[in-house]
């Protein structure tokens, strides 16, 4: 989880970096994303990153990821995710599409104002779709 969000550090999101990491069944790291433009697009044009714009040009770090490993013909099936954040419905059925088996990821916010609707649904779909969900607990945020 340390290295998804170092990954995460990586994002020009000028309001929140996320970061992925996708590990095999015996720990192998297969692949990595974080939140930001498609590759070559510009994103130093400072309305892009306004919202709502930023939500059209954006990529979340969970597809990144994916579309990492395909791009280099890594698979994902039976694979780990971690990911310092929660899924949306867009990354969920991602998630469940690839193979992916299990997602360790914080507990939703039901309350946040942009996301709480798929937060909603999102746990549902997993279950349906076989992947196991564990929470990841940040030790820095208890003190």
């Amino acid at each position: 989880m340390e290295l998804a969000k170092q990954i995460g550090g990586w994002s020009k999101d000028r309001s929140r970096g996320v970061g992925c990491v996708v590990v095999g069944p015996n720990n192998e790291l297969r692949a990595t994303g974080f939140n930001g433009f498609p590759r070559g697009v510009d994103d130093e044009v400072g309305s892009r990153h306004e919202r709502p714009a930023k939500y059209k040009w954006t990529e979340h770090a969970e597809r990144n990821a994916i579309y990492n490993a395909a791009r280099v013909g890594i698979p994902l099936e039976g694979c780990r995710m971690y990911l310092p954040w929660y899924p949306c419905m867009d990354c969920a059925r991602a998630v469940i599409q690839t193979g992916i088996s299990e997602l360790i990821c914080m507990e939703p916010n039901p309350n946040d104002t942009m996301w709480a609707e798929d937060f909603a649904d999102v746990p549902q779909m997993l279950s349906e779709g076989g992947v196991r969900v564990r929470w990841w607990k940040d030790p820095c945020q208890s003190i």
